[in-house]
Formats: C-alpha cells, sequence, structure tokens
C-alpha cells in the first residue's frame, strides 16, 4: 500500500518558461535547481506547490495532448485572478466539460509541451455528496 504521492514529474522543453508558469499560476516555490549537473536524465528542477513536490526536466515536448491532466485545488475567490494569470501567460485555456451544479468550477489549460493542467475550486466530498444526491433524486422520481 502507498503512504500517499511522492512527487510529479514533466518532462518539458524550456525549464525556465516552465518555471514561469509554476511559479505564476501555481505559487510554487522552487527549492533546487541542477543548473549544468545532471543527476538523473537531463538538467532539472524541483519545486513545492504547498507540500507537493514537482520535478520538472528538460526534454522533448509531448506529441498529442489528451485529457490525462493534474489537478490543482484553487479557492473559489482565486478563479478570475487565476485565469488571468493563465492568459497572460498566452496559455491554451481549454473549455470547461459539463459539470454538476456545486461540483465546483475549473480551469482547464495546457502548458507549452502538451501537458493538460486543472484548477479546481471543489472537493472530492463536495463531489461525491452531489453526486449521491442526484442519484437520489433520480431513484425517487422513478
Amino acid at each position: 500500500m502507498s503512504s500517499g504521492l511522492s512527487h510529479m514529474t514533466f518532462i518539458v522543453s524550456d525549464l525556465d518558461r516552465m518555471t514561469n508558469l509554476l511559479t505564476t499560476v501555481l505559487g510554487a516555490r522552487e527549492v533546487y535547481s541542477s543548473e549544468e549537473a545532471t543527476f538523473s536524465l537531463s538538467q532539472e528542477k524541483f519545486f513545492l506547490v504547498s507540500d507537493v513536490w514537482i520535478a520538472i526536466m528538460q526534454g522533448d515536448a509531448l506529441n498529442e495532448r489528451t485529457y490525462n491532466h493534474v489537478a490543482f485545488k484553487i479557492e473559489e475567490e482565486d478563479f478570475d485572478t487565476k485565469l488571468a494569470d493563465i492568459e497572460r501567460l498566452g496559455l491554451e485555456v481549454k473549455p470547461p466539460r459539463a459539470r454538476v451544479e456545486g461540483e465546483g468550477r475549473s480551469i482547464y489549460f495546457y502548458d507549452n509541451d502538451n501537458h493538460l493542467f486543472e484548477l479546481h475550486t471543489g472537493t472530492l466530498d463536495m463531489r461525491l455528496d452531489h453526486y449521491r444526491r442526484i442519484l437520489r433524486e433520480r431513484s425517487a422520481a422513478q
């Protein structure tokens, strides 16, 4: 059994550009840069977003875009500010998917290497509560 998330690694074509994205949009704090040294596969940087360790490594961008993504929690009152930050960086914002009312709002955006990120205002408990409510309503209507 796993004891939790260790870290996330993203292969990126431009370490400085991704550093700007992580620090601007996620409020990440850079804690390590390999500079010219290579201890792993390539040059790398480490960041903390709250207590989540994010590693970025120099490499080729993904060839295609998918819905595979990582989502970060944001507060509802920060939604518009974060959207403006993303737009200022010139990143592509993906239209949101259809949502069940009350499960929170999301901003989906691609970085320059085709990774999909989500900023989400909801929680797992909120989502499950709303799904249960909808199932009860559907059951009662039958």
